[in-house]
């Protein structure tokens, strides 16, 4: 068996550095622009774009269009993992976040629908399925980014992007909050909500500044040499297969696989970050304190992603992943509890032990794990469809669990807490299944994109040629 030491392409270590804050810049970014959707969503888009509805149905329109922007998630990979698998990392990562950049802004100049009536939330929703798609294609390409970069410690490293999307939670929040607090109530809910999505440009210009001075990733670049050689060795050039379809085909039991290991940390992030919003403040909370509780919690948030990824290289992904699945699923029968107390402290404390502590003992290894369940042919491809068909558990689940608290009575939550943790359940028998993935050689993967992998995602010690 393959161990994780040096890949024989050669590395840099300033490349690393960068590979690592473009990773973590444009993950910041995305989600910034991703997640202030949805946090406008469950506080604002409701009276703006659908007005003309009920409050409990406007807020089930507004998440509707919410969850679109995760059905768009797998599009995003497909597309941008087939040409990323065949152009490089870094040419789509610089499509992906001006894609993301540009449509955030887009929807800071929307009409609204006093002023446009139904094309208002139609754009509203061409826009939103514009920003999944974006997001997408981004973080598969991030990862491999900074995984493709590093020599060691690979889960440290590649959990760089998947901390940048609790920061991106953190500075939407921080952003709506203030603008809230500046211009008023009123004023917020009438113009002063464009402001953070207008902001985007900013961002989108300091990002691509980062992003432009990466190189492309040794392991890639090694896979392109050598393909090339193989071809001038035979008289005719051979046809490559599409990455798509060599996920498909290959590795179909471990794209099913990873699925379930990611859905559940995806269905509590749904639930912790967008979902507690709206309930919190249906419960009595303010708006402006429920943010608040959210910017902590998100803050603290890439801490615990960064130390349970560190640890995940020292112990393996699937301990730390399968711990956190068990205390997720144990914590979700706590969480509404302690928000319907009431209290302040507890719905910090409820947000900061969910966001900042359990989910990311999920979340965060998953980024080095999906990395290494496939070749350097079709990693792209295969790492962000299944990232991104689980990713769909954090669009649906306020969709879901708003329908389910409507319908359901007085034991709502506890059938909303058992959902999570059947969802956890599931995490753990795939991650049974799918066995240990940390000592995955990358680089010896490299040519291996038309043989089956393995199960549990290692390379074998004889390489294919």
């Amino acid at each position: 068996m393959q161990a994780a030491s040096p890949h024989r392409a050669t590395q840099d270590p300033s490349q690393l550095r960068r590979a690592v804050t473009s990773s973590f810049l444009g993950s910041v970014i995305e989600y910034y622009d991703f997640l202030l959707y949805s946090t406008a969503s469950a506080v604002v888009f409701a009276d703006v774009f659908f007005s003309d509805l009920s409050p409990v149905a406007g807020t089930l329109a507004s998440f509707t269009t919410f969850a679109t922007g995760y059905l768009a998630r797998p599009l995003g990979g497909i597309v941008f993992g087939h040409f990323g698998d065949r152009l490089g990392r870094k040419r789509m990562l610089v499509v992906t976040m001006s894609l993301m950049g540009i449509a955030s802004f887009l929807i800071g100049v929307l009409p609204t629908y006093g002023q446009a009536g139904t094309l208002a939330p139609v754009l509203l929703l061409l826009l939103r399925i514009v920003q999944g798609v974006a997001v997408g294609g981004e973080w598969g390409g991030a990862v491999l980014l900074s995984a493709e970069h590093a020599t060691g410690r690979r889960g440290l490293w590649a959990s760089f992007t998947n901390a940048g999307a609790p920061c991106g939670m953190a500075l939407s929040t921080v952003v709506l909050s203030a603008t809230s607090g500046t211009v008023g109530e009123q004023a917020f809910l009438s113009w002063g909500w464009r402001i953070p999505f207008l902001l985007s440009l900013l961002l989108l210009a300091v990002g691509l500044f980062v992003r432009l001075r990466v190189t492309e990733t040794p392991v890639f670049a090694e896979a392109e040499e050598k393909a090339k050689a193989k071809e001038k060795k035979q008289e005719s050039t051979p046809r490559r297969s599409l990455p798509l379809w060599d996920v498909l085909r290959h590795h179909p039991r471990v794209l099913l696989l990873s699925i379930g290991v990611g859905l559940s940390a995806f269905v509590f992030q749904g639930t912790v970050t967008t979902y507690i919003i709206s309930y919190a403040v249906q419960g009595g909370f303010a708006r402006q304190t429920v943010l608040n509780s959210l910017a902590v919690s998100s803050a603290l948030a890439m801490f615990g992603i960064v130390g349970w990824s560190a640890l995940s290289d020292r112990v393996g992904r699937r301990p730390v992943v399968m711990a956190g699945a068990l205390a997720v699923g144990a914590y979700s029968f706590a969480l509404f509890p302690l928000v319907d107390t009431g209290s302040t402290a507890l719905l910090v404390l409820a947000l900061v032990v969910g966001q900042s502590l359990v989910h990311p003992m999920m979340y965060g290894p998953l980024a080095a794990l999906y990395t290494e369940l496939f070749s350097t042919r079709s990693r792209y491809t295969g790492a962000s469809l299944g990232y991104q068909i689980a990713g769909l558990g954090a669009g649906f689940a306020p969709l879901i669990f708003t329908e389910v608290r409507a319908d359901a009575g007085a034991g709502a939550m506890l059938l909303v807490s058992a959902i999570i943790a059947a969802f956890c359940l599931g995490t753990v028998v795939c991650l049974a299944l799918l066995g240990e993935t940390s000592r995955t050689d990358l680089t010896g993967m490299s040519t291996r994109s038309s043989t089956p992998l393995p199960v549990n995602g290692q390379a074998e010690a004889a390489q294919t040629p």
